[in-house]
């Protein structure tokens, strides 16, 4: 399992039905995803304007919301923070900026193993959609964890 042997990230139709929950934060709703989901505003680095995402939540602290690149580094948001990682975020309405900083495997490791014991059936299903394979087993995860970029969004404390 590498890099390359991830799926690639969705385009056309499944592109815009993968964009839709980004419409439920616009008309104020997006506190039905509670804190499993957030809004991810951060800015294009091609464009240098701002482009959103709703991504999956998969731990949190008091400090960090943690999020995964699913398609590992083919995804735009995720070559976006590794370009300019001062990000804005949206988790059911509240909003806050956060530092995005991609972790060492060792410590996704920590993070993804949360997210199985969390919801197991979740993460199998999602790694099938994203082909990787993922069998429930220790090797698994930790084959993941080096490959899908984990990310932890730093919450910048107001002053």
């Amino acid at each position: 399992m590498t890099q390359q042997n991830l799926r690639q990230p969705p385009r056309g139709f499944q592109a815009w039905f993968s964009r839709a929950p980004i419409f439920f934060y616009k008309i104020g709703l997006g506190w039905v995803f509670k804190e499993r989901f957030l809004l991810l505003t951060h800015i294009g680095r091609k464009s240098a304007l701002p482009r959103k995402a709703v991504l999956e939540v998969v731990d949190q602290n008091a400090e960090n919301y943690y999020i995964v690149s699913g398609f590992g580094e083919k995804s735009q948001w995720y070559k976006n923070l590794m370009y300019t990682p001062q990000v804005n975020i949206q988790i059911g309405r509240k909003e806050m900026t956060a530092q995005a900083e991609r972790l060492p495997a060792a410590e996704a490791l920590k993070v993804l193993r949360n997210y199985a014991e969390a919801h197991p059936k979740a993460l199998r299903e999602l790694s099938r959609l994203m082909g990787v394979s993922y069998d429930g087993s220790k090797e698994d995860l930790e084959k993941m964890a080096k490959i899908l970029p984990v990310l932890a969004l730093h919450i910048q404390k107001k002053e």
